[in-house]
């Protein structure tokens, strides 16, 4: 990540008031039909309260231009549920037990597209995942060989599903990657600063 760009952490309720702005940061890195942005929002400000929550957000020149964030996974949890659901149709109980007891589920990695190549996805990823008590970080990307699989892959995650398909998103599959913690490789070696709150939380 080059030196003009820095990670923030935002504990839960920074996040939820600076959702409005990361959102445009989501829409411009995945370009969803305008009408999910609301839902979208209302998802990320709901996942800051679970348990275990982490965002971090890269800000340059006082702009964010990517933010990511996890959670402790847990039964009740609707992406825990569906994907425990795909696991236990083809996997035994105390394998999938090995994957899901003890996970940090990663919920969104996004760069908007002026700051992507910079390495500031993998910084976002390992800052997230450092220090974690659990023992696995599992996440979702779409199926087929994207530039997000690839970073995945070379952080050390692997597939445990292919081709898995979403309530609300039949015609899109997704693949479920699992890495070991610590992950492989190496993020930043600056540590994300804390802040309680964002100027920018607002602006354009």
């Amino acid at each position: 990540m080059d030196a003009e760009t820095e990670l923030r952490e935002l504990a839960p309720d920074p996040f939820t008031h600076a959702v409005p702005a990361l959102i445009r940061i989501y829409e411009a890195a995945m370009a969803p039909p305008a009408e999910q942005l609301p839902g979208r929002a209302a998802v990320m400000s709901a996942h800051a309260e679970h348990p275990g929550f982490r965002s971090v957000v890269a800000v340059r020149d006082e702009e964010p231009v990517g933010f990511a964030y996890a959670f402790r996974g847990r039964p009740g949890q609707w992406w825990h549920d569906v994907v425990e659901a795909g696991m236990r149709a083809r996997w035994n109980d105390r394998q999938v037990r090995r994957y899901l007891d003890s996970a940090v589920e990663i919920a969104e990695v996004h760069v908007h597209p002026g700051a992507q190549n910079r390495g500031i996805g993998r910084c976002m990823l390992h800052a997230l995942c450092e220090g974690r008590p659990e023992r696995t970080a599992l996440l979702s990307t779409r199926t087929g060989p994207t530039p997000a699989r690839h970073l995945y892959v070379s952080c050390g995650f692997t597939a445990l599903l292919e081709g898995l398909t979403f309530p609300g998103s039949p015609d899109q599959p997704f693949d479920i990657l699992a890495a070991r913690l610590p992950l492989r490789g190496s993020g930043s070696r600056r540590s994300p600063g804390r802040s309680p709150w964002w100027p920018w939380t607002g602006s354009k």
